[in-house]
């Protein structure tokens, strides 16, 4: 009776396993169609117009704007008090979304927990905004410039003011002197993932992207890498 109860419970937890393994593989296997398919597709970035950034640290995607331009000026929307050192001639600001529970908690990857994994996987989490100041950040394979023109930034703004918060701003401390988390609506599932929302942005503002990029590397594909 013990013997058969303990192979029953051996077979349950092994359909758990491959049915666990064999929705992710699904999910990495669809995330790589679905970044392979572009919208926007006779985009072609033009001669003049706007330099922005597009950021990775290989799991999650932002993008990098011109504090200033005529189109906006992301100071009084970001100011630079909400940060620990205010004072620096800054010139950029990145704008990246993500699960709240995961920015806040999850400094260093190694501190994620299974636990806050298979709750994003069932149920997903609220999300919440990271913003981080630069000074005349410099070019390189994680942080790639693209140039669009001032029709589509106005387009990107204006997609970028209808994910901000309403009403009263909360902030949160961020992982370093010069970033600052905002709570803001949204939603993080499976489905709509921080690097979603990137391509997401680009898309309504008319660049060509991936058409669903659950991962990072499905938005960087779509941003040429710097020639050496």
């Amino acid at each position: 009776m013990v013997r058969a109860v303990k192979r029953r419970i051996l077979k349950i937890a092994a359909w758990a396993f491959l049915s666990l393994f064999g929705l992710l593989a699904a999910y990495a296997l669809f995330g790589l169609i679905g970044s392979a398919i572009p919208r926007n597709p006779g985009w072609q970035e033009p001669d003049d117009g706007i330099e922005i950034m597009v950021e990775t640290n290989g799991v999650h995607t932002g993008l990098v704007l011109p504090l200033v331009t005529s189109e906006r000026d992301w100071r009084p929307i970001f100011p630079a008090s909400d940060i620990a050192v205010p004072d620096r001639p800054y010139t950029h600001v990145s704008i990246s979304w993500g699960e709240r529970e995961v920015f806040l908690e999850t400094p260093t990857w190694w501190d994620l927990s299974p636990i806050t994994v298979f709750r994003i996987i069932g149920i997903g989490g609220d999300g919440i905004l990271h913003i981080a100041h630069y000074v005349r950040p410099s070019p390189a394979n994680d942080i790639r410039p693209m140039r669009i023109t001032r029709a589509q930034y106005r387009r990107l703004v204006a997609e970028i003011d209808s994910a901000l918060p309403q009403g009263e701003r909360i902030s949160y401390p961020g992982y370093y002197d010069f970033d600052v988390f905002y709570e803001a609506p949204g939603r993080y599932t499976m489905t709509n993932t921080c690097n979603q929302w990137t391509s997401d942005l680009l898309a309504a503002a008319g660049v060509r992207t991936g058409w669903w990029t659950p991962f990072a590397g499905g938005v960087m594909k779509w941003v040429p890498r710097l020639t050496e």
